[in-house]
């Protein structure tokens, strides 16, 4: 019988793992512990199942980072050392369980700018501020930097995903900058063949350019020990978002990817 990869092995193909690896060993394991946490629930949303059956898998999740707090911990005892180490908060996993939950429900499709907010912030802003919690940001630096970089990250990958969320029929778009434009559909397929989309793309652009700026100013005044990763992942998405924006959004939107000698200069640079 195979065994469940480990934490750092279900990182290690993402872009998260080449900026947790630079961090010293007790955060690195903690923030894998943090991201298969992420990764499990995140399957669990974007399953091809039936729905009935997710929300029991999400309702089974809450109940398990519930027995983290409330012991005793049979299962996922290194998730709940990270808790015990790092103090990460009950309701910021819950929050994550929550933004998933969105997914189930219905597909999201045009959500008013009010909802898209809250999504961000449980599915992108949750795991900031558990993360910050293992780097070391100083309390209310780090739930702001978790605030305006979380939604930053989450505005670029609604950007660079639209063709991959609109074949699971879901369209992450705000329906106001859709409508702004002369867009009323609500269809993603539609959606994504409007000439107009390119136009209302740009605000969403200008919107993560916003966050990126506010992340950026309260890393600068933070010891840039306690910044490198998040610093390594906001380069990363502010260079995908600038490449986004280059190509523009109308049809054919070919994937844009970071090269690997980019990305190499980008540790490089935070880590000197």
């Amino acid at each position: 019988m195979n065994s469940q990869p480990s934490a750092a092995e279900r990182a290690s193909g993402s872009s998260f793992y080449r900026g947790m690896r630079i961090l010293p060993r007790a955060q690195r394991e903690a923030m894998f512990e943090i991201y298969s946490f992420c990764r499990a629930v995140d399957d669990i949303a974007d399953d091809a199942g039936p729905r009935e059956k997710r929300l029991a898998e999400l309702q089974a999740w809450r109940g398990t980072i519930n027995s983290l707090y409330d012991g005793p911990v049979a299962r996922h005892i290194a998730l709940a050392r990270t808790v015990l180490r790092f103090g990460l908060k009950r309701e910021d996993f819950l929050a994550i369980i929550d933004g998933m939950e969105m997914d189930v429900v219905a597909n999201i499709r045009a959500p008013d700018r009010a909802t898209l907010d809250l999504y961000c912030d449980r599915v992108a802003c949750a795991v900031g501020r558990l993360s910050v919690r293992v780097f070391g940001v100083a309390e209310d630096a780090g739930v702001a930097l978790a605030h305006h970089l979380g939604r930053a990250l989450q505005l670029t990958n609604i950007l660079r995903d639209l063709d991959e969320d609109a074949s699971l029929g879901r369209l992450y778009l705000p329906r106001e900058a859709l409508r702004d434009v002369g867009i009323i559909a609500t269809d993603p397929a539609t959606v994504l063949d409007n000439p107009m989309l390119d136009a209302a793309c740009r605000t969403i652009v200008d919107d993560a350019r916003a966050h990126f700026t506010q992340a950026s100013a309260i890393m600068a005044k933070q010891p840039r020990r306690v910044v490198r990763a998040p610093r390594i992942m906001g380069d990363a998405y502010r260079a995908i978002l600038d490449r986004l924006a280059a190509r523009g959004f109308a049809p054919p939107r070919r994937p844009v990817r970071l090269p690997r000698p980019l990305l190499a200069f980008i540790m490089l640079r935070n880590l000197l």
